[in-house]
């Protein structure tokens, strides 16, 4: 097990950091996991989210989508300590890319300008026939009014930009990501069980070209034999200590 100073210093020796975030960040805000007992899964059916069902059953699927939408943003969420201290390290020059497998921005609400969506953002939609984009807030609007699913002005209808089952991950981010993994001297995957390809791949590709690997989760993972250091603490803890470190002894 490793330590937030440990972490500091290998950050601070670095020409490029790259940061891969999960599940685990956000439910340090409040919102519950998918997968996990008790998760979303539980509650919703999986084949209700397939990109099949949105294009056969678009009035049925925005109307479960919105459901689950509601139930994913439960309350007031904001970003937590996790989120703050990744913000303040890139606002600092400590982290050059964050690729993130969550959907509900709150890496943006921090602060963070810099951030890879793998699977996409709960917080818009786009109409895949001519590009055009709103928010998902507009689409609840036209639900609400009897309109059924969202359509756009040219005839499509809106696709919420989160990634369905059976639809690729977004090609231009996780090329993104493929080059910020190859070219890290430190990878450190936050709140993340590292089970979901290809998003789990990255630290493999970050070791295969020398980076020093960090893992911080409360869980083991497949890669606890092969990291560097590995912190099993709340990431709303570990990363905000590490960030104090860091930018304390920037000022000793």
């Amino acid at each position: 097990m490793t330590d937030p100073d440990t972490v500091a210093a290998a950050i601070a020796d670095a020409d490029e950091v790259v940061a891969l975030t999960g599940a685990g960040l956000s439910t340090a805000s409040g919102i519950p996991d998918f997968r996990s007992e008790g998760g979303l899964w539980d509650e919703f059916d999986e084949q209700a989210f397939t990109l099949r069902r949105y294009r056969a059953q678009p009035d049925r699927f925005w109307a479960d989508w919105l459901s689950l939408h509601d139930h994913f943003f439960d309350g007031e969420v904001a970003p937590n300590p996790a989120h703050d201290a990744l913000a303040r390290l890139e606002e600092t020059g400590h982290l050059d890319a964050l690729l993130t497998q969550n959907v509900d921005g709150l890496h943006g609400e921090a602060g963070s300008e810099t951030v890879v969506h793998l699977h996409g953002t709960g917080t818009s939609a786009t109409c895949p026939d001519c590009g055009a984009s709103i928010a998902v807030e507009a689409a609840r609007e036209r639900v609400d009014a009897g309109a059924g699913a969202p359509a756009c002005d040219c005839g499509g209808v809106y696709k919420p930009d989160t990634v369905l089952f059976g639809e690729q991950l977004p090609r231009t981010a996780l090329q993104a990501a493929r080059r910020r993994a190859e070219t890290a001297d430190v990878f450190l995957a936050a709140g993340s069980s590292l089970t979901v390809d290809p998003a789990a791949l990255l630290p493999d590709s970050a070791l295969r070209n020398g980076a020093t690997l960090v893992v911080v989760n409360l869980d083991r993972t497949k890669y606890a034999d092969r990291a560097d250091h590995v912190a099993r603490e709340p990431v709303e803890e570990f990363l905000p200590a590490v960030a104090d470190r860091l930018l304390d002894g920037e000022h000793d």
